[in-house]
């Protein structure tokens, strides 16, 4: 990588490099927190997970130098990435990248420590969460006000599925952003949400391309000249065994219950997908609501909804973490009928049987057992025409 960020600059460009930590360091780190405290305090989470990034920089400098240009590492407090002050999941609310305009002004090349920043008020370190180097990488183009923000991984594009689910899915040339947003939203790890957000919000283009080749990968936002601009029906079928689905039952089935209960949620922090609530058919007119959240939150508003059951008025609470949501999104939906008759007959006809249904105007979900996952998206690729004629390659192995 050190090589094509020197090639790049002696081409002629500027060049802003936003790294990730190396590996599995992330992980490591927090074992290791973990190994010291049962509940460690955010704070000092954040400062303990910031140093991957910034071992990664600063090797990365070390290389770039050798290779005969002027390369300077930056914090993302250097930078000026200012957040609000949540730690763990930090949202970016300015960026004053002071010292990366200078570098760049001194003929040099900038690399900068991803999914860091701090808050202004309480002087801390924080960090972005998940797909926080991403973040980092398309804020610190749209405020620089690059032609384009590059984001490198371990295959080559974004495929028309997870090409670890099924071999035959292909490389897509280009994607919009709102069929980027609802990719990533359904569980397409090639790219994070807020990355793509932020992206659209700024209209910065993205050239998603591997590491390990010099191919050209997928351009997400307007077109590259040449690019055909007809919008399939279907672009892609995404995967995600992220989730879990909690169900509540014997809820009192008058107004102001589910604003009751969604509020308990979100006072605890979570974000909901999927929800879906059964008409009442009881005497005593109570009904069910199941929601769909990250497994990583639902201990938590488990949690939160118990301590606050006798108030609520609801019977009681079922966890269910084997769950499976595949995604069909193309903005081709908007214009051609028929694509939720064709999901669903597919599905049929491999026996697969589903929860929950939610769409948007081009996005259909459904959540199934998580075991027939990997089965219900080869089944739905091939249903929709979309398995190609070459094997997937795959250079890594964990998705991005």
């Amino acid at each position: 990588m050190a090589k094509r960020i020197a090639a790049t600059k002696k081409a002629g460009n500027d060049v802003v490099v936003a790294v990730s930590a190396m590996g599995d360091t992330t992980d490591e780190l927090i074992d290791l927190a973990h190994q010291v405290s049962d509940n460690p305090h955010g704070r000092e989470m954040d400062m303990l997970l910031t140093t991957g990034e910034r071992i990664s920089m600063s090797l990365l400098a070390m290389a770039i130098r050798d290779l005969g240009c002027d390369a300077r590492c930056f914090t993302g407090s250097q930078a000026g990435m200012m957040t609000n002050a949540e730690h763990g999941r930090a949202r970016i609310v300015d960026v004053t990248p002071t010292r990366v305009r200078q570098a760049l002004d001194e003929g040099a090349i900038a690399i900068v420590a991803g999914f860091q920043g701090f808050n202004t008020d309480s002087k801390d370190i924080t960090t972005l969460g998940r797909g926080g180097s991403d973040t980092t990488a398309v804020a610190l183009a749209a405020v620089l006000g690059a032609e384009v923000c590059e984001i490198y991984t371990d295959v080559d594009g974004v495929f028309t599925a997870d090409p670890r689910v099924t071999h035959k899915a292909h490389k897509l040339d280009h994607v919009s952003y709102e069929e980027m947003l609802e990719l990533a939203a359904s569980g397409a790890k090639v790219l994070y949400i807020r990355a793509v957000e932020f992206a659209r919000r700024h209209g910065v283009p993205l050239h998603v391309r591997s590491s390990f080749s010099d191919a050209e990968g997928t351009w997400i936002g307007k077109p590259r000249e040449g690019q055909s601009m007809e919008e399939p029906i279907i672009t892609g079928v995404a995967s995600d065994l992220s989730e879990a689905k909690i169900t509540v039952v014997g809820v009192p089935d008058v107004p102001g219950k589910a604003a009751e209960i969604f509020t308990i949620v979100a006072d605890a922090g979570a974000n909901i997908d999927m929800i879906v609530q059964n008409i009442s058919v009881t005497k005593g007119g109570e009904t069910d609501i199941s929601f769909t959240l990250p497994k990583e939150d639902g201990e938590r508003v488990m949690g939160a909804l118990t301590s606050k059951q006798a108030d609520a008025g609801f019977q009681s609470l079922i966890y269910d973490d084997g769950i499976g949501k595949l995604s069909v999104v193309g903005a081709g939906m908007r214009t051609n009928a028929g694509v939720s008759a064709q999901l669903f007959t597919a599905l049929s006809d491999a026996g697969i049987n589903i929860e929950m249904i939610s769409t948007s105007e081009i996005r259909i979900s459904v959540v199934m057992r998580s075991e027939i996952l990997s089965e219900a998206v080869r089944v739905v690729h091939e249903a929709f025409g979309l398995d190609g004629d070459a094997e997937a390659v795959v250079h890594a192995g964990t998705g991005r």
